[in-house]
Order: C-alpha cells, then structure tokens, then sequence
C-alpha cells in the first residue's frame, strides 16, 4: 500500500514545476527538499532560455525546442496560482564567434545592436531568445505550490529509496514516505548514493557576479561569448542591473565565491563592452550545475526499476528545459507517450567515458 501518488526529491525549480504539472493531473504530490527550496541553482542562474547556444550538444534542441513552446502557457498557469506574472527581460542575443559564421551581422547592423561594443576581432549574430529572472520564477514557483495541496517538506533530507513490490519505500531524516512513484529532482546531488547510486552528475561550480549598468548603456539584449555573458534586467526591481557569469569549475560541492575570479569576469566583460569598466558592483555569487558526461540531463525510468525515476542533469540549461521537463515527466508517469523521443536522455543510455569539454 502506498500513502501517496507521487514523492518528489528535490525542491529546486525542476522538482516543484514537476509537482504542479503532476498536481494538475490530479496526483497526491510530497515533495522532500532538503534544505530551503529554491536555495540553489534555480536562484543562482542568469535566466537565458538559450537554446540556440552554440555550445549547447546538438541532441537538447529537440528538448529546449519543446521547452520554449511550452514558456507562455508555463507562465500563465504559475500567474493563475501565485498572481505573480514573470515577465521576459529580453528578446535578442548578440552572440559573438571567433569565426565568421553564415549570418554574420552586418558592420551596421553590429552598431544599431549595441554601438558601444568593442569588436576585438569577433564575428557576431543576433539570435532570437528570450531571458527572465529566475529569482522571480523562483518566487512565483514556489507562491503557486504553496496555493496547491502539494505536501513541501523542507529540511527534509532522503537517507535511502527503495522499491517494494508496486510501491517505493522512502526513508528520509523525519520518517518514512510510501508511494506509487519517486522521482530524483535533487540536481547536482542526484547522484548520491542514498538516491542513485551510479547516476553520472557531478556539480560545476559557477561564479557570477550582478553589476548596476551605467546610464550610458541601456542594455536590452543579452550578451554572450564562449566563456562569458552578460544579461540585462530590463523590467521590475532589479531593472538597470546585468548579471555577468560565469566560471566553470570541478571544485565538488564548494560554493566559495574568489575575488581573483570575479574580477577576471569583469575583465572580460569590461574588453567586450569597455563601458561596463565603471559598473558598479551589487554582488556576487555560486551556484552548482547538475553536469553529466555528455551535457544532456537524465529523464526517465532509473535502470531496472519500475516506479523510481530521475529528472536531474541539467547543467547551465535548468531554467530553460523546465516546462519541457515536466511535461515530458508527468507523460511518462501517466503511462502516455511523451511529445518527443526522449532516448537521448534515457538514464539508461551510454556514456562516453570522460566528460565533454563544455
């Protein structure tokens, strides 16, 4: 026998969306966070829906083209519960190249974008992507679940999993949970032995600091380079500021922010856009990117198991493939074949045997 219909590990922006999306199927939904929900990557990002990422791998497009299909209605549903609207900051990426690609932008063209950017030998193209601000879809996120019957546990960490005939037996540090189906949304932590053991996510520590644009620079496009990006607020409270990230790095779960390298991110930003040099500084921070070998995240049924399930490894792309992730999850657990072929993502796939340079 099981209590519930659904027990969710993990209370970032990936599990509590998975948990609206089940709850408006009608499912009985716990969600197990432990920590604070919301504390971790889901705040920590710049809120790029970059699916046209040059150095995205070619097999997530067909995810973050479901995902961005999905932005408007995911938004309008999160309004409806919470009544908060989270807005799309930008509309546009300059995207700069070492080398000149296909489209290239035009030398006039370059300077009605963004007339104070420096060239340094750069070739650049204007994309058509959206951003938003995740510390907004955050509150708005977690607004709409606490105007649900979904069950938030927080402080609440998972000690072992295990399944029991049709059920899952969930030991946790404040008691046992009994459920028809668990899913592992805990991110860079999905890979603990205690959830999944054998899982391939390890986290990449991301530095990245916020800076108040100078009123000679009204920025309303985002900025982004192979190593670096700035990404404007253009609207609410935090309308004037960029957020300029971010370093990758194999430092475990450390989220010590380094003035060394915050400052060699200004460097970088202030040689592209050499008006950022008086941008003053807000604030900086780390996150930890859930990454796997191949850059694409898990989703789907674990190896040899009929009712856990994970829908973690979403590296720098965890904003942007979120509706996607959980419509494609809620079809699966419902038994419906889900809107695209997720094999790329099977938890089951292979792997190559050392990471891909991202």
């Amino acid at each position: 026998m099981h209590d519930l219909d659904i027990c969710i590990a993990g209370g970032g922006v990936i599990g509590l969306s998975l948990a609206l999306e089940l709850h408006r199927r009608g499912l009985s939904v716990t969600v197990l966070e432990q920590g604070q929900p919301l504390s971790e990557a889901s705040t920590a990002a710049a809120g790029m829906l970059a699916a046209s990422d040059p150095d995205n791998p070619a097999a997530l497009r067909k995810l973050s083209d479901l995902s961005l299909s999905l932005y408007p209605a995911f938004l309008d549903r999160l309004d409806e519960l919470s009544g908060i609207r989270v807005p799309f900051h930008t509309s546009a990426t300059l995207q700069a190249h070492l080398a000149p690609p296909s489209n290239e932008l035009s030398t006039e063209a370059l300077a009605d974008a963004l007339p104070q950017l420096t060239s340094n030998n750069r070739h650049f193209t204007l994309i058509d992507e959206r951003s938003l601000d995740p510390r907004h879809l955050a509150e708005a996120v977690l607004t709409a679940v606490r105007a649900t019957s979904i069950d938030l546990r927080t402080g609440t960490r998972v000690l072992s999993v295990q399944s029991v005939g049709d059920s899952v037996e969930v030991q946790t540090s404040t008691g046992a949970f009994h459920a028809a189906r668990f899913i592992n949304c805990t991110g860079a932590w999905a890979s603990q032995s205690s959830l999944a053991p054998g899982l391939a996510i390890a986290p990449r520590k991301g530095q990245m600091l916020a800076v108040a644009l100078p009123p000679s620079l009204p920025l309303h496009l985002v900025l982004r380079t192979h190593g670096m990006y700035i990404v404007p607020r253009t609207t609410g409270p935090h309308a004037g500021r960029a957020i300029i990230g971010a370093t990758i790095e194999d430092a475990g779960f450390d989220k010590t922010v380094h003035s060394k390298d915050i400052a060699h991110l200004r460097s970088l930003a202030n040689a592209f856009l050499p008006v950022l040099s008086e941008a003053r500084q807000l604030e900086a921070w780390a996150g930890l990117r859930p990454s796997s070998p191949d850059g694409l995240p898990f989703l789907g049924a674990m190896p040899e198991s009929r009712n856990q399930f994970v829908a973690a490894g979403h590296y720098r792309n965890g904003i942007l493939l979120t509706p996607a992730t959980a419509h494609v999850m809620a079809q699966l657990l419902a038994g419906e074949s889900p809107s695209i072929d997720l094999a790329d993502y099977s938890p089951s796939r292979p792997l190559p045997s050392s990471p891909i340079a991202q």
